[in-house]
């Protein structure tokens, strides 16, 4: 059996025929394995795991921390114990204290006394009123990757040898299959949703969203509005230029579009050189307010798109609220349409809104 002194990695234990699961452990095991292929769902597959991790080891507290890259820190996705809550906003650097080392090193660590430890950090415990003697502290890791760390605070360790290691660490490499199985569909569902063009949302997900904010909307009281916008004389652009720099120039747009909506709208491309603005909890006069920003930064920005072009596009815009000139989601995109194209065919570079008859 292994053997592990305070502040020394357990490594991982070869299988032989003298390590074997018992039957709670293949319990375990099956259970944690029919979660996994039966639900896609990873907060539900996440604590199943969790639960069976507590059942078994029966720590005083545990924790599954998962790692943010970009800031290179950890954070409490689940955490069980009478503190629990006051770590919803904690968050640990890579690197410090136990569970830190654990995810900058992706190697496991057991520490049946963390007083002889240097690298425990007593912070969370000063914060929770926790007295922490021992940790078991496993890496959740894929493709080189370190995905999150599972945390058990006071394990009986004279009952943990290297059966129970290997039962730990097979519950954490289940959980990081769950964290990538919930990545890869999150990824799936994004491109299903996504124009490739611009990076903005489809058509296929405007009509969605809508519907969405049409049921918000009628619960809540609330009014919303949106933009359509058909670009001027795109057919030039690609006759002129090719079709390249046409792509290119709708992805220019396309985010300029977004960058100047606030962060609780929506911006989509609906196909062609047509976007959709959708803007929830906005009357139409503020929606005006938005589509003649739009319009004044498009008359002014020359869009800079290699081998020496720069163009300037215009646009002709309609508008429409909820619930004042439709009741769902297929009639507002339509009368949003509808005032696009009385623009289109008169003036162009402008603006009509449902029931206000001028053009702007």
């Amino acid at each position: 059996m292994a053997q592990a002194c305070a502040g020394i990695i357990m490594t991982h234990p070869q299988p032989s025929a003298e390590v074997s699961h018992s039957k709670p452990e293949l319990s375990i095991l099956h259970d944690v394995a029919k979660a996994l292929t039966s639900s896609l769902n990873l907060d539900s597959v996440l604590q199943t795991i969790m639960e069976k991790v507590a059942a078994y080891f029966r720590p005083d507290t545990w924790s599954l921390l998962m790692t943010d890259d970009e800031r290179r820190e950890l954070y409490f996705a689940i955490a069980v114990g009478d503190a629990s809550a006051s770590l919803k906003s904690v968050r640990l650097k890579i690197g410090e204290g136990i569970a830190g080392w654990v995810a900058e090193h992706g190697e496991p660590l057991v520490v049946p006394d963390v007083s002889l430890d240097e690298r425990f950090n007593s912070r969370i415990d000063d914060l929770t009123r926790w007295k922490t003697r021992s940790i078991l502290c496993v890496p959740l890791s894929s493709k080189n990757k370190i995905l999150g760390v599972i945390q058990l605070i006071n394990v009986d360790m004279s009952t943990f040898g290297a059966d129970q290691f290997m039962l730990l660490q097979a519950l954490a490499d289940y959980a990081a299959i769950a964290v990538d199985n919930a990545r890869a569909v999150e990824k799936i569902q994004e491109l299903t949703i996504t124009d490739d063009c611009t990076g903005l949302y489809n058509a296929r997900h405007l009509y969605n969203t809508i519907d969405s904010e049409v049921y918000r909307s009628i619960r809540f009281g609330y009014e919303f509005s949106v933009v359509f916008l058909d670009l001027d004389r795109f057919k030039l652009v690609n006759d002129n230029h090719g079709h390249l720099i046409g792509s290119r120039l709708l992805a220019e747009i396309g985010a300029t579009v977004k960058s100047h909506l606030r962060l609780i709208d929506y911006a989509f491309r609906y196909g062609g050189d047509e976007f959709v603005a959708l803007l929830p909890q906005t009357s139409k006069q503020s929606a005006l307010v938005v589509a003649r920003r739009l319009r004044d930064i498009l008359r002014n920005t020359k869009f800079h798109l290699g081998q020496g072009i720069d163009l300037n596009v215009r646009a002709s815009m309609g508008v429409a609220s909820f619930p004042d000139d439709a009741k769902n989601a297929h009639d507002l995109i339509r009368q949003a349409d509808e005032m696009m194209y009385t623009v289109k065919n008169t003036t162009r570079d402008g603006i009509a809104a449902c029931g206000q008859g001028a053009i702007l």
